[in-house]
């Protein structure tokens, strides 16, 4: 009998090792797996590389991390904004990287890892100090940089409801980076509001299916 669904949040992220390669969904508190994260930070791994669409909010979340020292790396479009200063402060003093990615770009390198694409050529960033390093072609008279695909060790992703299989549906908005990061890591681990029976969700409103999920973990567990 498959069943996917772990009994803690603690559970469900034990495994993540130091330096792994870990994407987070949301898009600023939106879709944020706040709990996973929460359970990250207590779990302890460190020197971790960050797949997010920005760098932290106040004093939660990926912010907690980062504050806590345990980020090595951030990939992202959006480092920077009013309430992101614990980046700021360990960016300025040197102890984190930034692989700043246009946020278009970010969502099409990730799409492309779990769709098995080995790049794909673009115009966003072609002149800039974003496109230095990496090769350009002329297509059709338009300039494009080639980007690469971002693979992950690990995907923390939110949720609405799941089952023990895996499948999933967002509430909304939240669903933004969720159902491509599940794509593109190898261990998918959701944080959902509602565990529901098999069968309840109905196929047509499935984002994400089961197979690209290995954990399901209920957020007040």
């Amino acid at each position: 009998m498959i069943d996917k669904t772990f009994e803690s949040l603690q559970q469900a992220v034990a495994d993540i090792p130091d330096g792994a390669t870990v994407m987070i969904g949301g898009f600023g508190n939106a879709g944020m797996p706040s709990a996973l994260i929460d359970a990250l930070l207590a779990q302890g791994a460190r020197e971790l590389t960050i797949v997010n669409n920005n760098a932290g909010n106040g004093e939660t979340g990926l912010a907690a991390l980062i504050k806590a020292k345990r980020v090595r790396k951030i990939v992202c479009s959006f480092p920077r904004q009013a309430d992101s200063w614990h980046f700021d402060a360990a960016y300025r003093a040197g102890e984190i990287e930034l692989e700043l990615t246009p946020q278009g770009n970010l969502a099409e390198r990730i799409r492309a890892a779990g769709a098995g694409i080995g790049g794909f050529f673009s115009p966003t960033g072609y002149g800039t100090l974003l496109a230095e390093g990496k090769e350009t072609r002329v297509i059709d008279g338009k300039h494009y940089v080639f980007e690469t695909p971002i693979h992950a060790d690990f995907a923390l992703v939110k949720a609405l409801r799941g089952d023990r299989w895996g499948n999933l549906v967002y509430r909304k908005t939240a669903r933004n980076f969720g159902p491509i990061m599940a794509m593109a890591a190898k261990t998918t681990i959701a944080q959902v509001a509602e565990i529901v029976p098999l069968g309840e969700l109905d196929p047509e409103a499935i984002v994400t299916p089961g197979i690209f999920v290995q954990r399901v973990v209920k957020e007040a567990a």
